[in-house]
Formats: structure tokens, C-alpha cells, sequence
């Protein structure tokens, strides 16, 4: 990318996650450039533009007509995400969607064929993938460290918060799977391989909400090494996983969203020894823009990135449906006050 010159791009939404960790990291990478921020609520955009340097726009088909823009990444809520995504990409544009992209995996795979048939990059921004801890991880694995694998586990849960955050909106497509579930059934692919399946799950939901405030999910391979999958919106703070193998256990702590400055804590555990390593800080935002940049430079690198949004939506909406086929029917309540008189 460094002999080309930098790809324009623009933000759909005035979101928080944009604020704070994508376009600083934007602002970093040789291979972009920063044209403008949309957003329906004119402030909204003005004070993105001040911040970053670039143009406010009104609206997201405005943004989307404009002809210095290449490339857009799309922060909004997740019932908005199919929705943008396909715009942009038939507005000719490479499109980075925050994650959730979807729990619909037809309708990614839809996505994915319109990004096919007009050659655009199509990448689901799971930052935390581009994060070195995790091929350090995946080396020893390699290696022996921990023998043959045999499971990996993974939990990421936050507290409560506000109900009127868009995680806790029914409408705009919240719940504990998309928010904070996403993470390790994505993460599970990285040592399970692309042929994993749901084989399992169990959401709990807020009656009042609408939403699921938690979860777990069991998924397989085809040898039979299992992943255990445990988010919520709703718990003490968590956020790791580990590989556990016939001869030891590999734990990571803070797997997905540590800051840039942050030196992550990885411990290798075996019957006879037991150690803690610091491992190297590394700003992961700015490897995953860094990543869709290239992905827009070369089709070479666009492939796997599409794959891998249409597997991830696949498995989650395989999430939704095994709570539901295997939920039990809840009570009826007029029968049991019949009973209690």
C-alpha cells in the first residue's frame, strides 16, 4: 500500500466505536484516508468532522454519491447493517462492517456475492483477530506445548447497563450473541478450523426487553474437539479464553479487546511447570483497517475475508435456531392459575 496513494474512505454513523478505536487507527494507516463522516443528526457529524479532519455529511445516500469516497465502514446498529452494507457495495464501494454483520447467513451470503461481482472488498471488522496474542497462541498449539487440543473455551460477558443502550434494543437487533457472543464463536474458528458446527446452545432472555442478556454455545469439528462458547450482557467482567490439550493448558486474559498500549498475560500450564509470559503490546484496530486496506488493494487478499463474514453469520444464526429447536415451551400461565384457585 505504501506506493499507492491512500484509499479514500468515509464513516456511515457517528458511532462511539469509531470514535474512539477505528478512525484513530484510520488515521495510522498509510493506506487510507479519512474523507468525511455521515450522520443523520447534522451536530453529530460536524463534531466527528472537527475531531478527525474531514468532511460532515448529511445523510448516508449523500456520502454514498460522492466519488472521492472508495471505501466505507459502517459502525451503525446492527439492524442496519444488511441494509448499508449492500447500498455501499452497489454504490461501487469497499465496504469494513463493524461486527455483528448478521445472524443470517443467507443474507451474508448474499452480500458476499454482490462484493464478488463487483470486485469490492468485503470484511467484517472483528479487530481483536489481527491482535499478535493470538499467533503466539496458535505457535505453541503448533508446537506441542500443550499436546494434542482437546477443547477451547471462551467467555466474554460485560455488566449491566443502561436500557436504553442500543445492545439492549429489540429493534435495532441487541442482544448478548451479537454484542458480546460474537467474540468467542469467532475466536473458536481460529484453532477449530472452517468446518465448525453448532452442536448445541442455550440463550436466556429479558421478558421485558425482548432481547437475550445471555448465552452459551457448544460447537465441534469434524475430529470431535469441541469449543464452549459463554457470553452475557448482564455478568462481572470477562473477557478470555483458553486451549485446553492431553498435555497442558494455554490461557489468554483479556483475548479481545485489549488497548493498544496493553502488554497481554498469557499462561502456559502443564502437570510439572507453570508460566506467565508478558507478551508484546500491538494495536489491533490499526491491523485490522491495515488488513482491509490491502484487502481493497489486492483481490488476492479479499477472498478469505468474505468467507469468513458469511461462516461467522452462518454460526450464529445456527446459535439462534438449536436454543430454539430445543427450548422448552414455556408454561401456560392461564392453565397453572387455573390450577393454583
Amino acid at each position: 500500500m505504501t506506493d499507492a496513494e491512500p484509499l479514500g474512505i468515509a464513516v456511515l454513523g457517528a458511532a462511539d466505536i469509531a470514535w474512539r478505536r477505528t478512525l484513530p487507527a484510520v488515521g495510522r494507516c498509510q493506506g487510507l484516508r479519512l474523507v468525511a463522516v455521515a450522520s443523520r443528526t447534522p451536530e453529530k457529524a460536524r463534531t466527528f468532522a472537527e475531531r478527525f479532519d474531514c468532511d460532515a455529511v448529511t445523510g448516508y445516500e449523500r456520502l454514498l454519491a460522492r466519488e472521492d469516497v472508495q471505501a466505507v465502514y459502517i459502525p451503525l446498529p446492527n439492524a442496519l447493517h444488511e441494509e448499508w452494507a449492500e447500498a455501499a457495495l452497489r454504490a461501487g464501494k469497499h465496504v469494513l462492517v463493524e461486527k455483528s454483520l448478521s445472524a443470517d447467513g443467507a443474507a451474508a451470503l448474499k452480500l458476499a456475492r454482490t462484493a464478488r461481482e463487483r470486485g469490492l472488498a468485503f470484511m467484517e471488522n472483528f479487530a481483536f483477530l489481527h491482535h499478535t496474542q493470538h499467533r503466539t497462541v496458535a505457535d505453541l498449539v503448533a508446537e506441542g506445548a500443550i499436546g494434542t487440543p482437546q477443547l477451547f473455551s471462551a467467555s466474554f460477558g460485560i455488566p449491566r447497563g443502561d436500557d436504553g443502550l442500543i445492545r439492549y434494543s429489540r429493534g435495532l437487533a441487541g442482544g448478548a450473541l451479537r454484542e458480546t457472543g460474537c467474540y468467542p464463536v469467532r475466536a473458536a474458528q481460529l484453532f477449530l478450523g472452517a468446518d465448525v458446527e453448532v452442536i448445541g446452545s442455550r440463550l436466556r432472555f429479558d421478558a421485558d426487553l425482548g432481547v437475550d442478556m445471555a448465552g452459551s454455545a457448544l460447537l465441534a469439528d469434524a475430529a470431535g474437539v469441541t469449543a464452549q462458547c459463554d457470553f452475557g450482557l448482564d455478568h462481572a467482567y470477562r473477557n478470555t479464553y483458553a486451549v485446553w490439550g492431553s498435555e497442558g493448558r494455554i490461557e489468554l486474559d483479556r483475548a479481545f479487546t485489549p488497548p493498544p498500549d496493553a502488554r497481554p498475560m498469557l499462561r502456559l500450564l502443564r502437570a510439572d511447570h507453570r508460566e506467565e509470559r508478558v507478551l508484546p503490546a500491538a494495536d489491533q484496530f490499526l491491523g485490522a483497517v491495515t488488513a482491509f486496506a490491502s484487502a481493497c488493494a489486492d483481490p488476492a487478499a479479499r477472498e478469505s475475508h468474505t468467507d469468513d463474514a458469511v461462516r461467522q453469520a452462518a454460526l450464529l444464526e445456527s446459535v439462534v435456531t438449536r436454543d430454539a429447536a430445543t427450548r422448552p415451551p414455556a408454561p401456560d400461565r392461564g392453565h397453572a392459575a387455573e390450577e393454583g384457585r
